[in-house]
This record gives C-alpha cells, sequence and structure tokens, in this order.
C-alpha cells in the first residue's frame, strides 16, 4: 500500500511539474509583467534614433537596457548599453539612470528625461525576422512542418501544432543549410540558463545556443552563441514567446584518411541579421552528443528541461 501511494504521489508530482513547464509555453497563460516587457523604438529631441529593451524578471521588477542608434539590427552604433532597473508601481515602471536620466513607461510609451526635461520618446513595437515562414527551396529536406513528427526520433508535437525540443532527425547531413523557427518559454524568475535552455546542433557537434537572452550582452552560452567556441557579434535575441528565426549555412570540417584537414566553418543568422560569419568551429561544442569525425551527422535539438518550441525546419544538403 505505501509503494502504492508513493508511486500515485510520484506520478501526481510529475504530471504538476509538466503542466507548469507547459505554462510557461503558453502565451495565453503569462503574467501583467508580460505586455510590459518588450522592445521600444523613438527618437531623442536631436533626432537621434534610441532603442530600450525592457526585461521582465518576475513580480512587478524590470530591468531596461539602453541602446543609442536604435536597437541591435536596426542602427545600434554598438557603444556601450546603459542598465537600469525599475519597479511597476501604480501602472507605471520608473527607470532611475545616471545623471539625471529616467524613463517612465506607462501604456506602452517610454519616456526619457534628464533632469526633468523630456528628452525622448518610444513606443512598444514588436519585430518580426524577415526570415520567418521561409519556404524550403528546390532540394530541401523538410523535417517538420506541423503535419508530423516522422521525421525525428523522439517527437512529441503539441495540441497546437509545434514540436517540442529533445529531438534528433533520422536523416543525417554533411555540409548544409538549414532553417528552424523557435519560440523560448516566459520564465521571468528564471536566471541564466534556466531561462529557457535548448540548442540546435549541426551534425549533433555544433552547436548554436538558444536560450532566452533578451537584453543580454550575447556571450557564446547565450541565445546565438556558438556555445564554447565564440560569442555572438550582435545579440539578435528577440523576447520570449515571439517566434524567431535560425538560418545556418554549415560547411563540415574535412578528413583525409582520418586525419582532420579542415575544420568546420558556419556562417549564422538570428532573426535574419549575420551574428557569425565564416566562423571556423575547431572542435564539437560541449555537450555535443556525436564525435567529431568524417560521417554525416543528424540534426539535434536538445532537451534541457526547458519547453521550448519549433516548428518549419528544413535543411538543403549541399
Amino acid at each position: 500500500m505505501k509503494i502504492a501511494l508513493y508511486l500515485i504521489s510520484f506520478v501526481c508530482a510529475g504530471s504538476a511539474l509538466f503542466a507548469e513547464k507547459a505554462k510557461d509555453a503558453d502565451p495565453e497563460r503569462v503574467d501583467a509583467d508580460y505586455a510590459i516587457q518588450g522592445e521600444y523604438s523613438g527618437t531623442a529631441e536631436s533626432g537621434k534614433k534610441l532603442g530600450v529593451q525592457v526585461i521582465a524578471l518576475g513580480d512587478g521588477k524590470f530591468q531596461a537596457v539602453g541602446y543609442v542608434g536604435g536597437l541591435p539590427g536596426d542602427g545600434w552604433d554598438k557603444g556601450e548599453r546603459e542598465r537600469t532597473d525599475g519597479v511597476l508601481k501604480d501602472g507605471a515602471v520608473v527607470f532611475t539612470g545616471k545623471e539625471g536620466r529616467k524613463g517612465t513607461l506607462k501604456a506602452g510609451s517610454l519616456a526619457i528625461e534628464v533632469d526633468g526635461k523630456l528628452v525622448g520618446s518610444l513606443k512598444k513595437i514588436k519585430r518580426v525576422s524577415p526570415t520567418m515562414g521561409m519556404k524550403p527551396p528546390k532540394g530541401a529536406v523538410v523535417l517538420f512542418d506541423g503535419s508530423t513528427g516522422e521525421h525525428f526520433h523522439g517527437a512529441k508535437i503539441t495540441e497546437d501544432g509545434f514540436l517540442e525540443q529533445g529531438v534528433k532527425s533520422k536523416q543525417e547531413f554533411g555540409s548544409h543549410t538549414i532553417h528552424l523557427e523557435f519560440r523560448t518559454p516566459y520564465k521571468p524568475k528564471a536566471r541564466g540558463q534556466g531561462r529557457g535552455n535548448s540548442g540546435l546542433y549541426m551534425q549533433g557537434r555544433y552547436e548554436t545556443q538558444i536560450l532566452d537572452s533578451f537584453g543580454l550582452a550575447g556571450k557564446h552560452n547565450e541565445c546565438g552563441g556558438i556555445y564554447s567556441v565564440k560569442d555572438s557579434d550582435e545579440n539578435m535575441c528577440f523576447p520570449p514567446l515571439i517566434w524567431q528565426t535560425y538560418d545556418v549555412d554549415f560547411t563540415a570540417a574535412k578528413f583525409d584518411g582520418g586525419k582532420k584537414i579542415a575544420h568546420a566553418r558556419m556562417t549564422v543568422k538570428l532573426n535574419g541579421v549575420v551574428i557569425h560569419h565564416d566562423v571556423e568551429v575547431p572542435k564539437s561544442t560541449a555537450a555535443s552528443p556525436k564525435k567529431e569525425g568524417p560521417e554525416p551527422g543528424f540534426v539535434y535539438i536538445q532537451d534541457h528541461g526547458n519547453p521550448v518550441r519549433l516548428r518549419n525546419i528544413w535543411v538543403l544538403p549541399k
């Protein structure tokens, strides 16, 4: 009887955990902070374009990241970013920065003041990747179009027709181009690698990270990074629960008689912007499920226990 009760308790706890994780992936089950976080774009009185990314940190707490020239991929001058914290109170979030700067965010508008004088006004925007919905070209292998998961080992499809993380393709590839659309979960109280971690592996060997890294620096272990090898040139990660795109042009490592004579290389676009241009990848990246070698390899989307959603996956062999 005790064993039976333990098993029932274990199953119920597992079901509750699964339901909680699934909630993180559902745009219809977000908290009030979700509507505030996001990207804001506008101009200063000087006419210079400005961009701000507002990150939800849970319980009405936020961090704003300011960009001169515009948002990443939309004019940012690559200068220093200013980070300020704010708290939701009486329907507005107030950010207090350096040298008398202050931002007040309310109803989708962000007013920026310096010493009490209005110097800039920004509006909330929602960007869409220019490669979103890209159709597979002639000769491409369609791995997932929402109709079936038969091209992957371990495929699980959600009720709304999306593929869950933790799959590897049955077909293997050498050099190729891959298009993949993904959506990270909304976990405002999580930090670092707990905030929607997954990864896209070319040949099961070389990973470009999937993570909610919205507003972060763009390190190798953040979204867009070539894990354990190279930081992104620019952090093009969109907010969580927004569909994003990876487009990777991958050249396999070359071998002669079992000896490697050329490293793998890749050019990576995140949300339509090149963040790695023809980068040499000298080794299989950390935690890769397949060792480096001359044979082709599978497409692998890593499972780190976070509910990442996937769609429109196709591969064009070279």
